[in-house]
Order: C-alpha cells, then sequence, then structure tokens
C-alpha cells in the first residue's frame, strides 16, 4: 500500500478498518499520480474517512454508494455532523475528494456506472460540438467542460423521453442551475455553468428555437472579490506605468514594450507571449495575430509608439537568439515573443 500522509489516529481506522478499506491504496495511488502536496492529500483523505464512518454509521452497502448519496453526505451529514476527531465539514473540499472516489469504485465495478447519453442526446451533443469547433474555434478544454454541462442538462430533462427543446421550460433551467450549485456553490462554478448554457441555447436559437425566455433566467452571479479595483486606469495613472520602466530596472526596455502592446492594442497575455518576428510588418506597420482566441488571424496596425517600444527592445535588449524569427522576451533560443 502507498503511504498515508500522517492523520488523526481515529480518521486512519475509519479509513483502514472501513467498508473503504480495500480502495485506500487505489485512491492513494491516485493521489500520487496527480502529484498533489501533503496537505492536500490529508484534506482528501480526510473526507474520504469521513464519508466511511457515515457509511458505517448508516450501514450503507457499497453496492448503493453513488453521486445521490455523496449529496446526502455532504447536504444532510456535514452540516449536523457530530463526530469525533478532526473531520472534514467543508462540502466543497469533500466533493472534490468524493468524485475520484466514486471514479475507483466504478473502475473497479464495485458500483453501477453512470447513464451514459445515446441517440437523440449523443447526436446533439456532436453537433453541438462540431458549431463550437469550426464555427466559435473553442479549444478542446473549454467544449468539453460545456458538453458536460449540456449534457447533465439534456439527461435531466430528457433521458428516456424524446428531445424536443420546446419542452424545456425557465422552471427546468432554474431547477438545474439551482441543483448544480447545491453541488459546488462557488462564483467560478456558477459563471462556468451560465456560459456553457447561454453558448447552448444561443446555438439552438441559430437553429431556429425561440430560446429568449430561457436564456432571460440564467442571470450572472454577482462577483464582490474584484469589486474594489478599477474597471481602468486614468490616463495619469497610465503614465504612471510608462514612466516607471528605468535603467534601475533589469530589462526596461522589454517591459515598456509589453505594456505598449497591452495598453495600445488591447493584447491579451497569452496574444502577447505568441508574437514572433514574421508577425510584424513593418513597412505596412502592421501586426498580425495569427493564434487568436477564435483560432483566426487578425492584422492590427501598429502604431508608432508601439512600434518604437518594439524597435528599441530589440535594436538594445533583446538576448542573442540561433533563429531571427522569434521575438523573444526572456530567455534565448525561444521561438515566442516572450520567452526569453
Amino acid at each position: 500500500m502507498s503511504k498515508i500522509p500522517s492523520l488523526h489516529p481515529v480518521l486512519q481506522g475509519w479509513l483502514l478498518n472501513g467498508p473503504l478499506a480495500a480502495y485506500v491504496p487505489a485512491y492513494l495511488e491516485r493521489l500520487e499520480r496527480g502529484r498533489y502536496a501533503s496537505s492536500t492529500s490529508r484534506r482528501c483523505l480526510n473526507a474520504v474517512a469521513h464519508f466511511a464512518h457515515w457509511m458505517s454509521l448508516c450501514r450503507l452497502p457499497m453496492a448503493r454508494i453513488d453521486e445521490s448519496r455523496v449529496d446526502q453526505f455532504l447536504q444532510e451529514h456535514l452540516p449536523h455532523c457530530g463526530c469525533r476527531g478532526p473531520v472534514m465539514r467543508h462540502p466543497r473540499e469533500a466533493h472534490a475528494a468524493l468524485m475520484p472516489l466514486l471514479a475507483i469504485l466504478r473502475q473497479h465495478g464495485v458500483i453501477a456506472d453512470l447513464p451514459t447519453p445515446s441517440g437523440p442526446i449523443t447526436e446533439e451533443l456532436s453537433r453541438y460540438d462540431a458549431y463550437m469547433l469550426n464555427t466559435r474555434g473553442l479549444a478542446n478544454g473549454t467544449r468539453s467542460v460545456r458538453l458536460r454541462i449540456v449534457e447533465r442538462l439534456l439527461v435531466h430533462k430528457f433521458a428516456g423521453h424524446p428531445l424536443d427543446l420546446h419542452t424545456l421550460q425557465p422552471q427546468d433551467i432554474r431547477r438545474f442551475v439551482a441543483e448544480q450549485l447545491e453541488l459546488r456553490n462557488t462564483i467560478s462554478n456558477a459563471v462556468t455553468i451560465n456560459a456553457a448554457l447561454r453558448g447552448y441555447l444561443r446555438w439552438r436559437s441559430t437553429c431556429g428555437d425561440s430560446v429568449q425566455a430561457l436564456l432571460g433566467v440564467i442571470a450572472s452571479p454577482a462577483n464582490w472579490t474584484h469589486a474594489s479595483l478599477p474597471r481602468a486606469l486614468h490616463s495619469r495613472e497610465v503614465g504612471r506605468v510608462l514612466n516607471s520602466f528605468t535603467q534601475a530596472l533589469r530589462s526596461p526596455k522589454r517591459g515598456y514594450a509589453v505594456v505598449r502592446l497591452a495598453l495600445d492594442l488591447g493584447l491579451r497575455c497569452i496574444e502577447i507571449n505568441r508574437l514572433q518576428l514574421d508577425d510584424i510588418d513593418w513597412q505596412h506597420g502592421t501586426l498580425t495575430l495569427k493564434r487568436t482566441k477564435s483560432r483566426r488571424q487578425d492584422v492590427l496596425p501598429l502604431p508608432v509608439p508601439t512600434g518604437k517600444a518594439l524597435e528599441a527592445y530589440l535594436q538594445h535588449e533583446r538576448p542573442l537568439c540561433a533563429s531571427p524569427k522569434p521575438l523573444p522576451w526572456s530567455t534565448p533560443m525561444s521561438t515566442s515573443i516572450s520567452a526569453c
């Protein structure tokens, strides 16, 4: 068995002598493969041990473990937990720790697999995925997350029934979002769910469906985390930023050029990072973005101050590189604008 991070003796007893003891080695191997920090591994094992103890208290058979039982543990037991020992009582962290456990139990054939979409739902997801890839140009990770959320919605509403979007009502959307947030009630999860549902429904509107009533119930969650931050810099603040690149810094021309690209052209960090020398047409005063978020090629005018900042960096501060093409930002022998 893989080494167990130090746990309270009570928790170790629940873990190694409880109903989940046979699957602890597989869970530990999963943690090791994920290279989790020791503190994170301890919290995960704490949650699994707590869940195993709850199973024993409820005399819950292994075969009946599924997402609904995890929800019952999170929503009914944790808020009123009186278990002794330093047990995990945070629903969000416990949920994150228990989902891999369910995956392991399914891999070992201990519990039933989740119902998978088939027929019309599978075809619908395939068409939507093709739209996100070919029309929207969304990345694989974004498409995967959105497909999982849309899949849950469709299975939730249409499992065992014909796929008819006209029968999808605003209360169905409200109920689905509420149930998803009960599992993980965070701002980031709410934003992800809302973006996925909006994207899907807007696609359905291009297919001729009337979805305005459904879109109307998907409200943007309030996020006060960064409420105190200004939406934009004032001109005097911009001046202070630009004037801060003095010779006291290690690479002032590099920093100045990066900031000018962001200020003058509105480029995102990753777009600046991917720029190469071939992307700049000095003769015509343009800059080409070949690897944009939407997978399009955009040609932007290169303002004189931005061009002069890049020129100063290239002539006086750019490290020596083997290839003349890269526009490096940090280390030699790089192929991107921000790597040297």
